[in-house]
Formats: structure tokens, sequence, C-alpha cells
């Protein structure tokens, strides 16, 4: 696959990339571009690493109508004022849930998701959904939690975990107790983290920053502009319980608090992500997984926040491992040898899309066990 006169976010010179057996590779090993795709005015970037979500739970809308000291607070008020709305979400069976929260994150140019809890049963997902890890809740939620973080046959892979999600005494008392908890000095990524310290920050391999949760909760964030002096911020969206479901709402959101600069949260939604999760993907380069979005240019090419305006409708084609899984219909065209069949036509931010798999079957099957159910996309027919 050869995409052409695609630019590079901070050049303004118009390239070729070129895909072959899942990867980018070298125009020298190309010997047959089977599909070649030409673009106008469009740039290229790694597909995003969305380092926190809740797949199973983006069919809700935001629970809450105030700001709360901690998570706990906020979890046990939710479950008492909204009963029935949670209920009615929790009757769609966990895998037409899950199936949604893939289709969120694809459609905004997520390429790897990081699923936050049990593992869970996902076949054929057009995104990678990261499992190499070790998910805990809380100290407040997960049962055994101490047992299940000092397991000698997990000591080696990562253990990730919300902490530090509040604003009172509690939530940065709750983070020492992990570290002090911590016996086999695991690799430990913190969620949320807006009562860390700096001091605290030094014990974590990383910590996953999602602002909007954490001002619809709390009313504040965590200080990540004084903590990646001591640990690897990573992005997260969380689910839709807490924030929007488009990830470029997210980013509009960490860009105005001004914690981190461009650049940075660039950086942390792609190459340093992939570098916290062991990832073959983040960058465009040869050899890398073809993890792949191109889109619309909003401006000049060669700057970030440029492309960090972008949303899902500006979104062109999403690429996957080497296999198309998202394209604008602009390009319908040029993409003769693709089975198209395989693919559902809808209309989003009043463009159309095709979108791997039967996302309307998906959405009415939803619809038959909750009927209130919104999406942020329109089907245009079934296949």
């Amino acid at each position: 696959m050869k995409l052409s006169n695609v630019y590079r976010v901070g050049s303004n010179e118009e390239v070729d990339i070129h895909i072959s057996g899942g990867l980018i590779v070298d125009a020298t090993d190309v010997h047959d571009d089977n599909t070649q795709l030409v673009f106008n005015d469009a740039v290229i970037f790694p597909g995003l690493i969305n380092s926190h979500d809740h797949l199973d739970f983006n069919l809700f809308s935001q629970l809450g109508d105030r700001q709360y000291q901690n998570y706990t607070e906020w979890g046990n008020y939710i479950h008492k004022k909204y009963p029935q709305e949670i209920a009615a979400v929790l009757n769609v069976p966990q895998n037409l849930r899950t199936q949604w929260g893939v289709y969120k994150n694809l459609l905004c140019g997520v390429t790897t998701v990081v699923n936050h809890g049990e593992q869970l049963p996902i076949s054929n997902s057009p995104v990678t959904i990261l499992d190499n890890c070790q998910s805990l809740h809380s100290v407040q939620f997960e049962k055994q939690w101490k047992r299940r973080l000092n397991n000698p046959l997990r000591k080696n892979m990562p253990v990730v975990i919300h902490t530090g999600e509040g604003i009172d005494k509690a939530a940065e008392t709750e983070i020492d107790q992990l570290i002090n908890w911590n016996l086999l000095h695991r690799e430990m990524i913190g969620v949320h983290g807006v009562a860390m310290t700096p001091r605290q920050a030094k014990e974590f391999k990383a910590l996953v920053w999602c602002p909007q949760t954490n001002y619809f909760m709390l009313g504040v964030t965590a200080p990540v502009n004084r903590l990646k002096n001591y640990t690897q911020v990573l992005f997260g969206t969380d689910s839709t319980l807490t924030g929007d479901w488009n990830i470029w709402e997210h980013i509009r959101t960490a860009r105005k608090a001004g914690y981190l600069d461009d650049q940075e949260l660039y950086n942390d939604l792609t190459i340093s992500a992939a570098k916290t999760w062991e990832l073959n993907a983040g960058i465009i380069a040869s050899g890398r997984d073809a993890d792949i979005v191109v889109a619309r240019l909003k401006g000049a090419p060669n700057t970030i926040e440029n492309l960090l305006s972008i949303g899902p409708a500006d979104i062109l084609l999403v690429i996957h491992k080497g296999n198309i899984r998202l394209f604008d219909e602009i390009l319908y065209s040029q993409l003769n040898q693709l089975p198209k069949q395989n693919f559902s036509k809808i209309r989003i931010g009043g463009v159309y899309k095709y979108v791997y798999g039967d996302l309307p079957k998906l959405m009415a099957d939803i619809k038959r066990y909750y009927t209130d159910a919104q999406f942020p996309v329109h089907c245009t027919c079934h296949n």
C-alpha cells in the first residue's frame, strides 16, 4: 500500500508512505503497491494510544451533578442518585457494550486502547486492546488488592491502578498506602493521580492523565506540569460516565489547562505511550507497525497546534497493523481492491465514512436492550 502526498507532522514537505506486511517500510522494500491512495492537503500521524478507558462503560451519559471530594464519594453518590440509569445501560450485554467502546475509539483515530478492568472477550477487534498488564481498580474498590498487587506470578507484569483520585487528604494517603504495600517493587502505572505529589510520582513508571474526568468529578486535575519531571505522563479518556466520547475533546480540555505544551501532549498520545506500553508503534518510521491516521489539514502542516484541533469528521483514513479500518467517502473510488462489503457507511459531523464491521447492526442490537442509547454517528444502511 502506498499513501501519496501526505504531510508529516512538523514538516512542510509532502511525502509518500509505504506499507507492507503490516509495517511501514522504505520504498526500496516494496515491489508492488497493490493499493495507492493519493491525498490533497492531508496530514499523517501515528494512530493515537488511549492509555485509559473502560470499554464496556461507554453507553452511559455523564453521571453526577456536583463536585466530589474523591472517587468513592462520587461512586456511592451515583449509585444512589441514578440507579435506573445505571441498570438500563447494564441491561445491555457486556459484549455489545464493549464493541461500542471499541468503535468509539476507532472513530476518533485511536488504534490502541488500554482497557482498565477484567479482560473482555473481544474477537476480531479493529484496534489493539492492550492486555500486557494487570488491572486493579483502586485501593478502595479492589477486593484483596494487597494480595493481588503482591502476586509473585505477576511480578514482571506492570500493574495499572486508579490512585489519588480526589482532592482530600484521604486521596493523598491512599497513594502512600499503595506505594508502601508494593512489596515486590512492581512497575506501577497510576491513573488520575489528582492528589499525587512529586515524591510519590517517583514511585510510578507512568501516570495516565484524564483531565476531562478530573474536572467533571473534582473540579481540578492532576498537576502534571510538576509531575512530568518525576514520571512519564500518558493520556486517557476514561469512559463516558465522566467524559465526552470524543478523545479530541479531551485533548482540547488538556490544552486549555496549559499544563503540557502541544509537543508533550502529542508525544503522550503517541511515541511516549508506545514506549511505556512496549508497542512497536507511535511513530511514522520504517519497521514500525502501520498504525496510521490520515486527516484533513486544519492549517499549516508543520504545527502540532493545527493537528490537535481536528475531530472525527476530519479523519480520512485509519489503518491498523496495515489493514484499513476506516476511510472517508472521498477515497471510495481509489479503493477498488478493498472488499467494501466488510464496511458500513455512516455519517458523522455531516460527512460520510466507511467503517470496518457492521456498525449499524451493533447499534440496532444495543437499542433492543436500551432504547434510549445515544450514538454520535448516523447509519445510512444495514449490511
